[in-house]
């Protein structure tokens, strides 16, 4: 299995990318059976890291897992999809808030050079280095709330979310719009202005939801489908 950022994640995070990528395009169809002796052998893992990475898909609504039973690919609704995304506006909209009031001058200077460093991976037009660029700025924000229970939460909610996220940075352009929007996110935080980065905030990880929302009709993702048997078994996704 390849990696551009295994240094820095777990396996089973590695083996959870990589199958809610395939869950979100479609490669892995609702329904379908995800095996942990197969997946190991795809991978060429244990099967620890498989069970732990199918438990998080879990929580993300990807998968539904139940014991005795197996686990098989699922399709969040809509609600499910949009509930989320409006616990996590709040949550990183207080994370935003705070950071106004309580970042250090490195931390600002810190947030304003990763906010540079996606300006310049929007002219390179790559999705993925882009995604792992706007989960470093997301947690520069976090940290900058100099509040532990808030982060702990607010990551553990992020990490549902995550492959909604990612997602929806194959939208046509999409990642020149969020740089704007986190534009709007940085200047109302070097500013201190708390009510305006909380209002920046709410408003950007809401239009994340709304392109989520884009990509997911354009492909079809979350349109009711006939689901597939129980007996089909999830190996390489066909190209």
């Amino acid at each position: 299995m390849s990696s551009t950022d295994t240094g820095r994640r777990t396996l089973a995070e590695e083996l959870r990318l990589q199958l809610a990528d395939e869950i979100v395009r479609g490669a892995l169809q609702p329904g379908t059976a995800l095996d942990e002796s197969e997946l190991a052998r795809r991978f060429k893992v244990s099967r620890t890291p498989v069970r732990e990475a199918i438990r998080q898909l879990a929580a993300s609504g990807l998968v539904d897992s139940r014991p005795h039973r197996g686990a098989v690919v699922a399709r969040p609704s809509d609600a499910q999809v949009v509930g989320m995304f409006e616990v996590m506006a709040e949550l990183e909209a207080l994370c935003a808030g705070f950071a106004a009031e309580r970042m250090t001058g490195a931390e600002r200077r810190a947030l304003e050079g990763v906010h540079e460093d996606l300006r310049a991976l929007v002219r390179l037009g790559d999705p993925q280095r882009f995604h792992e660029a706007n989960e470093v700025f997301h947690g520069a924000v976090y940290a900058g709330a100099h509040n532990a229970y808030l982060t702990e939460i607010t990551v553990a909610t992020r990490a549902r979310l995550q492959p909604f996220r990612r997602a929806q940075f194959r939208n046509l352009g999409r990642l020149a719009k969020s740089h704007g929007e986190h534009d709007r996110v940085v200047q109302a935080i070097l500013r201190g202005d708390r009510d305006g980065a909380v209002r920046a905030m709410q408003a950007h990880i809401m239009t994340v939801c709304e392109e989520y929302g884009v990509y997911a009709d354009t492909r079809g993702v979350l349109t009711p489908e006939p689901p597939l048997s129980r007996g089909t078994r999830a190996t390489h996704p066909t190209p």
